[in-house]
């Protein structure tokens, strides 16, 4: 949810008690700069985070802002996460870290890092530069385990307590009726046997609610029973998972041979798979530091935590029972997703042998009503603990990289299909879903770079200006050059790849990579014979030329090419992006007519295709050209619309270059203190990516004009107070401000 200013989970269920807990941590947000909520998976600590950040919100100028670590599988996008938590899209060639300090410099905001355990080091790290930098910066981390920064305020939360205090029963009661109205504890002897049940589970908030979801197949007396059987076994040193001490699977499926009990690879106590050198779970840090230690062990070691936490693990293998065999498999096949997923995607994903498209769909059903995964509207996702007893399954099963290749062939597959609707009417639609399964796109490339090469090229090269779009230019770079890298590449991939590179290396301002680039994209198209091949790399040598100084060049080349690849459809990406490359060299070049032609025309085929991209920077060309006209209303109307198509995309970079225009186009008008507040607010978008104001030379004398015409119209000192509201301001409100048509003179 947005908040005041910044970013924070919903609450999608109730909450309850932990008055202490909220106390305490409130005090401590107020005298502390770092505060760790650590204790056991299940426990509360983010619902806890998310209640206490959002009644800290308020306080902090700059906002609460929340970053989910609990999808990486280790630190190699650490930065990106934090930085894309804080609204950072690096477009620069500088140390990410140096950049982040930076940005967050001059901020008095509240940073929540949720889910940090298993990148200890790492956090710890990061966060001692940027507490050192940023003075006022507060950061609270929910954790299994301190991370050992320095100055780290801890503060433990335990299970909710059980002998008289109504909270743990609250709970059952509440997601007994969340799952349906007219459930409650009404039967003679139910409040007495959900108590029980509560006591059992000793008070942890995620084991309550998993066994509040076995009531729908059990009366509560049942489960009370069940639950009291599981758990005296356990104690024996019982309770291998599956009906009659077995692993349950579909029909066709081997369960996995399993030792007894107490010998190495065998199933403990709650009848998870011990973890030692199971895929997935290498490199995480233990309770001792032992990277072959998984997450989930912290939970049953005695020396970090009391023998009682072992119960959440004892809860879930019970709650894996419940399930169907059909439950049980899609549970361990959904665990390669690392963000939020809905059922086209589940399907692509965990379908196969028995587990049928349509056994997906209901299989996923049931996990839902199991409170294995969570539903939002059609968007599903599962808690990190769950994912983690389930990823042990998918080893225990042989079934590892059967699902590391369903997954990455599944996101193979949106780039594809992302690539082809760039330019249609879906492109908003797909630049968002690129945007939003980032991490799973990079796991799929990580994957295909260790065992498809051709697939990790082909995928590289296809989502690369998506990620050069949405400010991800180290990722975009990085893959496009590891793929490049990694073998032989030929035809339209080595060309897209090496596109990729050049534009991103464009953005960053490197220049000469750009250049270079650009040329190896030309040689490589011709000797192909590849049209919109040319055509991008037009684009790219004709973007370079033009950010050097070089527009008839860049004009030149752009007409030759055009006409050479007449073949191409005239709503091809490629040939809308060189024809922009025309439109920019003829403003350049002060052949003001034929641009606005051009740039009406282009923009008017754009809108016919629902294309936004190049269609926002036809209005951004429009803008310029009517205020280097002298109408400067036509100019402002201009770089309105090119604003709202470029947060439509959420172009960070783009609406920088928007904002300056609309500023110079308000001054032009005579409201100084509008435009020095547009031109502050275009200086913290030009600050979010990490550069001082960029553009193509032209730009330069007319950001120059607007500042004087506002100072001269309100005076140094109106303009001053103008221009620092509006770089204060949260970006948003000053963006939903600069898109307001009334001058205020």
């Amino acid at each position: 949810m947005m908040t005041k200013v910044g970013y924070l989970p919903d609450e999608t269920s109730s909450f309850v008690g932990r008055r202490a807990e909220l106390a305490r941590l409130g005090t401590a947000l107020v005298t502390r700069r770092m505060t760790t909520l650590i204790g056991p998976g299940g426990v509360g600590k983010t619902r806890l985070a998310v209640r206490a950040a959002r009644a800290a919100a308020d306080r902090y100028a700059d906002g609460a802002w929340w970053a989910d670590l609990s999808p990486l599988p280790d630190d190699g996008l650490l930065l990106p996460t934090v930085s894309d938590a804080v609204g950072l899209a690096d477009h620069t060639l500088r140390m990410p870290v140096e950049v982040l300090c930076e940005w967050l410099g001059d901020k008095h905001l509240l940073l929540v890092l949720d889910s940090a355990e298993h990148l200890r080091g790492p956090c710890s790290h990061l966060l001692a530069e940027i507490l050192t930098t940023s003075t006022g910066l507060t950061v609270l981390v929910t954790s299994r385990q301190p991370l050992g920064t320095r100055g780290e305020y801890v503060v433990e939360v335990p299970p909710l307590p059980v002998d008289g205090a109504p909270d743990a029963l609250q709970i059952f009661t509440d997601r007994l009726r969340e799952a349906d109205p007219r459930a409650g504890l009404d039967a003679p002897g139910d409040e007495a046997a959900a108590t029980e049940i509560c006591r059992r589970l000793e008070g942890i908030p995620l084991a309550i609610e998993l066994a509040a979801a076995g009531i729908g197949r059990h009366s509560v007396a049942q489960l009370a029973n069940r639950i009291g059987t599981r758990f005296d076994a356990r104690s024996a040193g019982f309770g291998v998972p599956g009906r009659s001490g077995g692993l349950a699977l579909a029909p066709g499926f081997e369960a996995p041979r399993f030792e007894a009990p107490g010998v190495d690879g065998a199933p403990g106590f709650d009848g998870a798979p011990r973890s030692d050198g199971i895929d997935g779970f290498d490199g995480i840090d233990g309770a001792d530091g032992d990277p072959g230690t998984a997450r989930l062990d912290l939970l049953a070691d005695a020396t970090v935590w009391p023998r009682r936490h072992r119960t959440l693990r004892t809860a879930i293998g019970w709650s894996h029972e419940l399930c169907t065999p059909l439950e049980r498999l899609l549970w361990a096949r959904l665990t390669p997703l690392r963000t939020d997923f809905d059922a086209a995607v589940a399907r692509e994903v965990c379908a196969g042998g028995p587990l049928t498209p349509d056994e997906v769909d209901r299989a996923l059903q049931g996990l839902v009503a199991q409170s294995v995964v969570q539903r939002d509207g059609d968007r599903y996702r599962m808690l990190d603990t769950l994912r983690e007893y389930g990823r042990m399954w998918l080893t225990e099963l042989g079934e590892a990289r059967a699902a590391a290749d369903r997954h990455a062939r599944s996101f193979l597959g949106l780039a594809r299909r992302a690539h082809d609707g760039w330019t249609g009417p879906d492109q908003v639609s797909w630049y968002h879903k690129v945007s939003d399964t980032h991490l799973d796109l990079c796991a799929a490339l990580e994957h295909l770079l260790a065992h498809d090469v051709a697939g990790a090229q082909e995928m590289a090269g296809r989502v690369g200006f998506f990620w050069a779009c949405c400010g991800h230019l180290s990722e975009a770079r990085g893959y496009a050059q590891r793929a490049l890298d990694a073998g032989p590449v030929d035809g339209p991939h080595r060309t897209r790849l090496q596109w990729v590179l050049g534009v991103s290396a464009l953005l960053q301002g490197d220049f000469a990579t750009a250049e270079k680039y650009g040329a190896l994209c030309t040689a490589g198209a011709l000797y192909d014979r590849d049209d919109e091949g040319m055509l991008g790399a037009t684009y790219l040598s004709g973007l370079t030329q033009l950010m050097t100084g070089e527009p008839a060049a860049a004009l030149e080349a752009a007409g030759r090419v055009l006409r050479m690849t007449e073949s191409v459809p005239a709503d091809s990406a490629h040939r809308m992006r060189c024809h922009l490359i025309t439109v920019f060299a003829l403003t350049a070049l002060g052949r003001l007519t034929e641009s606005e032609a051009a740039a009406t025309a282009l923009r008017r085929a754009c809108e016919r295709g629902g294309e936004h991209w190049t269609r926002s920077y036809a209005d951004y060309q429009l803008a310029l050209i009517a205020l280097l006209q002298g109408r400067p209303a036509a100019s402002a109307a201009h770089a309105r619309s090119m604003l709202a198509g470029k947060h439509r995309l959420r172009d960070s970079f783009g609406i920088a270059l928007g904002l300056d225009i609309l500023a110079a186009a308000i001054a032009a008008q005579g409201a100084g203190a509008q435009a020095a507040r547009v031109y502050g607010t275009g200086h913290a978008y030009w600050r979010m990516v990490g550069h001082p104001q960029r553009g193509t030379p032209e730009l330069g004398p007319v950001r120059a004009r607007c500042e004087l015409q506002a100072r001269a119209a309100v005076g140094d000192e109106a303009y001053r107070r103008a221009f620092e509201r509006g770089q204060s301001d949260n970006v948003e409100v000053g963006l939903a401000a600069a898109l307001r048509t009334e001058l205020q003179l």
